[in-house]
């Protein structure tokens, strides 16, 4: 099993963000979530959102630290992406 998790970068709710994805599957990365205590409602379409202060128990567990356009290259690469719709 292998998730992958980017650094904590991203801004909302007054504090910084990363994301949590697997290149094999959701399951795989629901799996690997729970295991952490991660909330269902932290999944987004394709990712786990994970609060900064988290992101050294992911690693701990396993997660392996890249990149955010990489985390982006895995999702597309899995066939995992699951764009945003933006409705008009």
């Amino acid at each position: 099993m292998t998730v992958y998790i980017d650094p904590p970068a991203w801004p909302g709710h007054g504090r910084l963000w990363s994301h949590l994805v697997s290149d094999v599957s959701y399951d795989e990365l629901h799996l690997f979530a729970a295991h952490l205590g991660v909330p269902p409602r932290a999944f987004e379409r394709d990712h786990y959102d994970l609060p900064s202060h988290r992101y050294a128990d992911a690693v701990r567990a396993g997660a392996v630290e890249v990149s955010s356009r990489e985390v982006v290259r895995l999702l597309y690469g899995a066939g995992l992406r699951r764009r945003k719709y933006v409705g008009r």
